[in-house]
């Protein structure tokens, strides 16, 4: 049983852009890599802010609700798939879309609670009550046939405000998502005070793409070899999990990155594949498997930038697939970090065009939907999102948010996600899920905390 008190709803709304679609596509159709997410859990990230102090600026969370709704709407003009629907049709055959136009729109929902951003940030663990702060717990994707396709909860805690948003993976990957928070922010800021205007055609910098990517002869809706959902739905349930943030100063980093390079004669392994690799080995060596017991490292990889021609990076949608570097736990501990880098470094630089059509190829020839449950196992390691995102520099009036974190979504034994540091510069923060006997035993591991750096609260509270 949580000791912590319980977040208290005190109000919700539908938000709609203020336009209608007009000459928008009312019809959203998905494409290959977002039909894959409709067993997935929602995307759950959210952003921690200090509310500013009396002195500087008088805080009225009245004003900062009815600024929030009315530049989300606004923002929603930008981004309309997410006001719609999931539909789903069977004739001539089982296909699936997104009705843009035919929904209340994306909920909105305040909430309070009795805590301190202290009480956030400050337990070792993250604290469980941060799963209150999403909404849509543990819905999969699918549900968006009857649920709001995003979902915002603003929560008010005694000194903080936490801004949190459940958007259907079907919709958008960790790119797409931040591209919209980015937007949003955007918007917010260039509405300033005079937030009751009727001007909607707020310029942005980043205009998302809506056009779906097909591989040429698909012609959408894709046809799916289903006659009901309960064929590829599935929920799944995560084992008990401690959930810790793991802080790594850029100093840190690069000398990760360094030695990694150095152990394999190497100097193009990055910084992300360095850290990726050094999680791999160590939790593999806490999990003490057999000698013969394979183990894989997956990261999800971008495709927009590896396509020919490439993707743009406002295509609003999935673009990613998960590249792996797999041997025996045998091999991964007998060699050095650098050798492990190595492996990672080759699976990525080999995730190019022709690797992303020939895995969509397959696909077409024999749709799937991914099942978390079955997907991942004990001794694997998933290393999702990306410290690329620009989460930190979204700003409400509040100034620089004081932490990141997400809700119950997508969580694995073994899942780590990965965001900026606070500070920046390349430093990086690791959200790290594992059974608690396996969470200690990491934080008992010598190469593992020797890369790790304290990161006090007072740090963040005093800016």
């Amino acid at each position: 049983m949580s000791s912590h008190p319980a977040v208290r709803r005190m109000s919700e709304c539908f938000i709609k852009p203020p336009l209608p679609l007009n000459d928008s596509n009312p019809i959203c159709h998905l494409s290959p890599w977002d039909i894959l997410m409709l067993s997935a859990h929602y995307i759950q990230k959210g952003l921690l802010f200090l509310k500013p102090s009396p002195l500087n600026s008088p805080f009225s969370i009245d004003s900062l609700l009815h600024r929030l709704k009315h530049s989300l709407s606004l923002t929603l003009l930008h981004f309309y798939p997410l006001t719609g629907r999931l539909v789903t049709t069977r004739l001539p055959s089982y296909s699936i879309f997104v009705d843009c136009d035919n929904s209340d729109g994306a909920r909105f929902i305040y909430a309070a609670l009795d805590m301190t951003v202290s009480d956030i940030l400050s337990p070792t663990d993250v604290p469980s009550v941060v799963q209150s702060f999403f909404d849509h717990d543990r819905a999969v994707n699918h549900d968006g046939h009857s649920l709001p396709l995003l979902s915002v909860q603003v929560t008010e805690l005694t000194d903080g405000v936490f801004i949190g948003c459940s958007m259907n993976h079907c919709l958008a990957d960790g790119t797409s998502y931040w591209r919209f928070f980015n937007t949003w922010s955007e918007i917010y800021r260039a509405q300033g005070d005079n937030h009751d205007s009727d001007d909607v055609c707020i310029p942005i910098s980043h205009t998302p793409i809506h056009n779906r990517w097909f591989p040429e002869g698909c012609v959408p809706p894709v046809n799916l070899p289903f006659t009901h959902h309960d064929e590829f739905i599935s929920r799944f349930e995560a084992p008990r999990l401690r959930e810790r943030i793991f802080h790594f100063t850029a100093e840190s980093i690069a000398k990760l990155k360094a030695k990694a390079n150095q152990d394999s004669n190497s100097t193009e392994i990055s910084s992300f594949q360095s850290l990726s690799a050094l999680v791999w080995r160590c939790l593999t060596r806490v999990r003490s498997p057999p000698g013969d017991q394979k183990t894989i490292c997956r990261l999800a990889a971008n495709n927009r930038s590896r396509m020919e021609p490439p993707l743009p990076e406002e295509y609003f949608g999935n673009s990613i697939h998960v590249v792996a570097a797999e041997m025996t736990s045998r091999e991964l501990l007998e060699h050095d970090l650098g050798w492990a880098a190595w492996k990672i470094h080759v699976a990525v630089a080999n995730h190019n065009d022709r690797a992303v059509r020939e895995l969509v190829k397959k696909w077409l020839e024999r749709p799937m939907v991914i099942q978390p449950g079955q997907v991942f196992d004990p001794y694997s390691v998933l290393m999702g999102s990306s410290p690329r995102f620009n989460m930190y520099g979204n700003e409400f009036g509040m100034g620089k948010a004081v932490g990141v974190r997400s809700g119950y979504a997508n969580k694995l034994n073994g899942k780590v996600t990965s965001y900026p540091g606070r500070e920046g510069g390349g430093s990086i923060d690791l959200e790290t899920c594992l059974p608690p006997a396996l969470m200690t035993a990491l934080e008992s591991d010598d190469e593992f905390m020797n890369y790790v750096s304290p990161q006090t609260v007072s740090a963040f509270c005093s800016v």
